[in-house]
């Protein structure tokens, strides 16, 4: 292969930057057209466990912060993926064979395993979290009406599903840890009750103060952990 030069590079560079900013923004006007169905569904959980409820507007400008807020995620959720792959077209030809091995099965596994994270709160945390909040507030001991946010609701299930997204990814940085001679797989062994207990911490803090959703985190960070523990090299 012919090698670039640094001009070469540069233009090369600027190209997949361009090319990146283009479908960002691509994504940024189609999830503007869309953010009233993903609206909808992210609603969905909260309202299969509230029947009857609904969400208020305390802001004149609420509608057009939402639809922005959610036309912007909208934008990154397609653009991981992309600008992960275009980072990996533009600093392949430098690798080697074995480094391209290792590097591409990252590339590939973290946007699905992002996904499978989000997917692991909207689908089951997210019933059990709102179902407890919904019983606790109707358990109130004084006369209470439940009037929650759209906006603070959005973020907080928008915030959700960004936290167990990045959750599992714990698998890939530990093996990309491991395979880099960082990590032995011993280390991981001895340290397994150490990181339960990091885990469990951690879990605390992300999700809301309630145990089955510490629990729904804990759980899936431990299994991952020990699936990572599986595919790391022996020393």
């Amino acid at each position: 292969m012919q090698k670039m030069t640094l001009m070469q590079h540069f233009s090369e560079l600027r190209r997949r930057i361009l090319w990146t900013v283009l479908i960002f923004v691509f994504a940024l006007v189609v999830g503007w057209y869309v953010s009233p169905w993903l609206q909808e569904f992210l609603t969905a959980p909260l309202l299969s466990v509230w029947q009857d409820g609904a969400l208020i507007y305390t802001g004149i400008s609420d509608g057009l912060m939402i639809r922005f807020s959610l036309a912007i995620t909208f934008g990154l959720m397609i653009l991981m993926p992309v600008a992960l792959w275009h980072i990996w077209a533009y600093v392949a030809p430098a690798l080697k064979k074995n480094e391209k091995k290792f590097i591409f099965p990252i590339v590939i596994l973290s946007p699905v395993l992002f996904v499978l994270g989000a997917a692991f709160a909207f689908f089951v945390l997210f019933p059990f979290v709102f179902r407890f909040f919904m019983e606790l507030n109707n358990t109130a001991p004084v006369p209470a009406i439940i009037l929650p946010s759209a906006r603070d609701y959005l973020s907080f299930a928008i915030g959700m599903l960004k936290i167990f997204g990045v959750a599992f990814q714990l698998p890939l940085v530990l093996v990309m840890l491991n395979r880099l001679g960082l990590l032995p797989r011993s280390v991981m062994t001895r340290a397994r009750r150490y990181a339960i207990i990091i885990i469990v911490i951690m879990a605390a803090v992300l999700t809301p103060p309630d145990v089955i959703s510490q629990i729904l985190l804990a759980v899936p960070m431990w299994l991952l952990f020990e699936i990572s523990v599986l595919f790391m090299r022996r020393d």
